[in-house]
């Protein structure tokens, strides 16, 4: 399919069709060259300005698809006065002429990038306006504060009283208990869409490559009893709960002379500072409770980590989860698979995912829309800070503005010219 927009179709239509096609209907049509030779025969539609998805006239082309042809199609679209659309443009186009706010532009990009269908869902919850709706709702309670505190910013210091004080903290009460439940779904939705980064770390043979396959229920690292075996990282992601979870297995952590595996162990430890959580196996039958042990003290204190006993299987223990001073530890077996289920469901609890938030219904939130948020969330405590002991309404009321003219940020309202072309440029072209 080609798809056109623009201000007036109405002659690069009849160069192309040999009329302008009745709006918002399907019509078989020959497609012409410059020269009013037929390239190719198919569907034609047309939607007339405003009702359209850029908001444009639009024209849209279905030929028979083979890439001769449709290139054909293409030349002569571009010689009848036509260019090549930049990255997003029909959905900037869109944006620009006022269809859809910024967040749900972003989510078509999202849409195409989800990664599962959980996140799909949740993208186009944001494409419908879910998202926007709140977000709108929380600028309009944002403002009714700020002609309050304004308006009481006329009189003199002397007739602010207790009851002015605490009808501004009831409504800075309200507005930041809003803001939290919409920080918590978009936070929800951002690990839907960007998913978790986990490292499987430990020394040779402890079994990361076994629980690596169990994981992905598939032989993707080679299992043997030679210590030492992986020199590279192996990446693979799967979907627990609809969330992806990319894991890498990782060269076991000693010691060595050889070349080859110091340089797989110096891309382990780039790995864990990348990952966002670090899954620790020990071969619970050289585990030693009172040791020192240098593979944990070299672990980053500052990420979600979890201890695992691996190889249960071999002294008959049962599988269960113990909560530890670096946090949970589970007993598992790798090679057999005993235990994986705990292990799955405690990497969702680690990452954030809570299922009975998921039930109420997300929307897809971008890096950007979280740092975006948790200003407005600094800003509305400095508002609140503001009533508790010196009465400050100047200070208070520009908090207020700031908060406003953050959140009007995440749908478009107000943003900078540079962030819309840093979101738009990566979208697919078509798009």
């Amino acid at each position: 399919m080609i798809r056109i927009s623009g201000k007036n179709l109405t002659n690069l239509a009849k160069v192309i069709l040999g009329k302008l096609p009745k709006p918002r209907f399907a019509s078989f049509s020959n497609f012409l060259d410059t020269e009013g030779q037929i390239i190719d025969q198919g569907i034609a539609l047309y939607f007339q300005a405003p009702h359209s998805y850029t908001g444009e006239d639009v024209l849209e082309l279905q030929g028979h698809g083979g890439p001769a042809v449709m290139n054909l199609l293409l030349t002569n679209c571009l010689a009848a006065g036509a260019r090549l659309a930049q990255p997003g443009e029909f959905t900037f186009r869109a944006f620009l002429n006022h269809k859809i706010d910024l967040i749900q532009a972003e989510s078509v990009a999202t849409i195409i990038e989800a990664s599962t269908s959980e996140a799909a869902r949740c993208a186009l919850t944001s494409l419908q306006g879910h998202f926007s709706t709140r977000i709108n709702e929380l600028v309009s309670a944002l403002i009714t504060l700020r002609m309050f505190v304004e308006a009481t910013l006329d009189f003199p210091e002397d007739e602010i009283d207790n009851i002015n004080t605490l009808k501004i903290n009831e409504k800075l009460l309200q507005i930041h208990s809003k803001l939290e439940q919409i920080t918590l779904s978009a936070q929800q939705g951002n690990l839907l869409q960007e998913g978790i980064r986990v490292a499987i770390v430990g020394a040779p043979n402890a079994g990361k490559s076994s629980l690596l396959n169990q994981l992905i229920q598939e032989e993707a690292a080679i299992v043997t009893d030679v210590p030492g075996t992986t020199r590279d990282t192996i990446q693979r992601t799967i979907s627990i709960a609809g969330i992806p979870v990319h894991i890498i297995d990782t060269a076991g952590l000693r010691e060595t002379a050889d070349i080859v595996e110091k340089k797989g162990i110096e891309r382990t430890h780039a790995v864990i500072q990348n990952a966002d959580m670090v899954l620790y196996l020990i071969d619970i039958n050289q585990n030693r409770i009172n040791s020192v042990d240098p593979i944990q003290q070299a672990l980053p204190s500052d990420k979600p980590q979890i201890t695992i006993f691996n190889k249960i299987d071999l002294i008959n223990q049962q599988p269960e989860i113990r909560e530890l001073a670096k946090g949970p530890a589970i007993y598992l077996s790798a090679k057999t698979g005993t235990g994986i289920e705990l292990l799955r469901q405690k990497i969702l609890d680690l990452a954030g995912w809570r299922s009975r938030v998921a039930g109420e219904g997300l929307f897809m939130a971008r890096q950007r829309h979280l740092e975006a948020l948790k200003l407005v969330q600094s800003h509305i405590m400095t508002a609140q800070s503001m009533t508790m002991h010196e009465f400050q309404l100047e200070i208070l009321a520009e908090e207020l503005r700031l908060a406003q003219d953050t959140l009007s940020s995440i749908t478009g309202e107000f943003t900078a010219d540079d962030l819309l072309g840093e979101i738009f440029s990566r979208f697919c072209i078509g798009k």
